[in-house]
């Protein structure tokens, strides 16, 4: 297998299993509330989309690609689809505010984390310059 080929398969594997933490986790974490002066704040669903977007930026910089950061989004939005649908007594995500911010957001989250990947990409051979010869003071 070429070492391109190894990069773009190992990349795709971690971001399927982060997805599936991310999904797990935040799962699990977007319906925590704080009560604030009598009113409840959802801050679960803002750490559940923290989560989601900081795993996306450390897989795209760590593979150098923004493919398993399209890769986690996708999965870990399959992951809540499937933990979202079960029956009525089994549900995981409801279907109020709070359940859409998360799913809805994940989509949102992601797209967002794409442009800032390529963004990310494109100023990198800049960098990569300035790392291999610094500038020296005359």
């Amino acid at each position: 297998m070429k070492r391109g080929a190894a990069g773009t398969v190992r990349g795709i594997a971690a971001a399927v299993l982060a997805a599936l933490f991310v999904a797990t986790a935040g799962t699990a974490l977007h319906r925590q509330a704080a009560s604030v002066a009598g009113v409840e704040v959802p801050w679960g669903v803002v750490a559940a989309l923290v989560l989601l977007a900081s795993v996306q930026l450390w897989l795209a910089a760590w593979s150098r690609s923004i493919l398993p950061t399209a890769v986690s989004g996708v999965v870990s939005y399959a992951a809540v689809g499937v933990l979202s649908s079960a029956g009525p007594a089994k549900q995981l995500v409801l279907g109020d505010a709070v359940g859409n911010v998360w799913v809805f957001g994940i989509a949102a989250v992601t797209l967002v984390m794409l442009v800032v990947a390529s963004r990310l990409r494109a100023g990198q051979p800049a960098a990569a310059a300035v790392a291999v010869e610094p500038l020296l003071p005359r």
